[in-house]
């Protein structure tokens, strides 16, 4: 539904009740299960004789979808067959991994995987290595590393992002009867990629991280005062030793300074902006806006930042909230936030939101003109970020769940607490906040649609006019 901005208001309403889960939930053997299953179906589909799927500690996640763990600092291969048959070629220290690993494979030792300086007592080279998980001339295989590439100027699937030694050393093994491609989008891909979809305990498992991810920023806003510093603010953002997915932020005032992009020993001055994001596996949250009571504590020339900035944000905000659903298309989503609030009007250039999992950004339906239907399983960020001449930014970026009769009641009966959470959720969107969303939108974070412009004032936000 577009929204215009002339039906926003900012006053006072109630506060969200920003619930989280009190435990992480591991995935059960059948969910893992299931991923094998998909991947391997897709390469049948591909005519691929394997996958040769990288890690590192940057970049584990289509790795982990299938291990259930990512390397901790070193980098691992996942070679699977399709025929099931699976190799783990591991460094030093994460040798002891095969054991623990969700997939059933066996062990190669590659300490050319290992942290530089550490023992490498092999007799065999890298490709010799690699010869061991049964790889072999006239094979056609797919590299998976992290990146799926959409270039319009390049063949996509001839650009690898995994080290060039082992790229190389592939090309020799397979030889000129063989071939290998990027094939990571057999993961990532947003229209039919394995790991676009997630079932009930994979929304559970992730709502964890984004449901936890809400609850730090609340805390912050809520302490937020002139005077204290950036450090003192990020203690709230503990993430109790669980991985981060994005470079914590909490800064107020000139960013970067020094190129410092972590918390800094800096005191918060009244009307300066203000940022602070926390990204968990399953979700992140992010809120952006200026350390004031009201326009009067902010600089001369930014007193009308609710008109021309907080009003139209949040008519994109509200627009993209009441049109995304089951059976929509990105390009759809895309259209209706452009026409909520131009791009060269209000300088928002990325996607106006995009796929999460364990990394925070897996790839994106919404662009210009996509015809990529949003399905029940997706996870979502809701990702439109403003810059507007002139002014501080705005951001207030949240994670939600399309999911249809079917899944909607799979969760309600497995995870009856996460079912409760979403629903407080959704009520809030349409009593509070006066958004009327979908049926098949449920709302991983406590904090969804809820934006304080002026960061010390706690009793108002912005909402729609009923």
């Amino acid at each position: 539904m577009l929204v215009n901005k002339d039906n926003i208001q900012y006053g006072e309403i109630k506060a969200p009740e920003v619930e989280c889960s009190s435990k992480p939930i591991v995935l059960n053997d059948r969910t893992m299960e299931e991923h094998k299953g998909k991947i391997i179906a897709a390469m049948q589909k591909e005519k691929l004789d394997f996958l040769f799927i990288y890690a590192d500690r940057e970049h584990g996640g289509n790795f982990g979808y299938l291990t259930g763990f990512e390397p901790r600092f070193e980098e691992a291969v996942l070679v699977l067959h399709v025929n099931g048959k699976a190799y783990l070629l591991l460094g030093n220290e994460n040798l002891k991994m095969v054991k623990y690993s969700r997939i059933e494979a066996e062990a190669v030792h590659v300490p050319h995987f290992s942290l530089p300086n550490q023992p490498m007592d092999t007799e065999l080279n890298v490709e010799e290595l690699i010869r061991r998980a049964e790889i072999s001339d006239g094979q056609h295989g797919g590299v998976v590393g992290w990146k799926m590439f959409t270039s319009k100027k390049e063949v996509n699937i001839e650009l690898f992002d995994v080290p060039y030694f082992l790229v190389d050393a592939l090309k020799q093994i397979v030889g000129r009867n063989g071939s290998i491609e990027n094939r990571t989008a057999l993961f990532m891909d947003p229209s039919d990629g394995a790991r676009a979809i997630v079932n009930a305990d994979e929304a559970a498992h992730y709502e964890y991280g984004a449901s936890n991810a809400a609850v730090h920023i609340k805390a912050v806003m809520d302490n937020l005062k002139e005077g204290k510093t950036e450090i003192e603010l990020a203690r709230f953002l503990n993430p109790s030793g669980q991985p981060l997915t994005v470079q914590t932020i909490c800064a107020s005032g000139q960013r970067f300074t020094k190129a410092v992009v972590a918390p800094r020993d800096k005191s918060i001055e009244m009307g300066e902006p203000f940022s602070v994001t926390i990204g968990l596996r399953g979700g992140l949250t992010c809120r952006a806006g200026y350390v004031a009571r009201d326009e009067e504590d902010l600089p001369m020339d930014q007193k009308m930042y609710i008109e021309k900035v907080a009003k139209p944000y949040y008519a994109a905000l509200a627009t993209w909230y009441s049109s995304v659903a089951v059976g929509v298309t990105g390009g759809e989503i895309y259209r209706l936030v452009e026409q909520a609030a131009p791009k060269e009007e209000y300088g928002w250039y990325l996607n106006p939101g995009h796929l999460i999992s364990s990394e925070e950004w897996l790839s994106s339906p919404f662009y210009k003109d996509s015809n990529i239907v949003l399905k029940s399983g997706m996870m979502l960020q809701m990702d439109i970020i403003f810059s507007v001449k002139g002014y501080a930014g705005i951001n207030a970026e949240d994670g939600v769940l399309l999911a249809d009769r079917d899944l909607r009641d799979a969760i309600a009966r497995r995870y009856p607490e996460l079912w409760v959470r979403m629903a407080k959720r959704r009520r809030y969107f349409t009593d509070v906040l006066g958004i009327q969303i979908s049926d098949d939108l449920l709302p991983l974070s406590g904090l969804c649609g809820y934006v304080r412009p002026f960061l010390l004032d706690r009793k108002r936000a912005m909402f729609l006019k009923s």
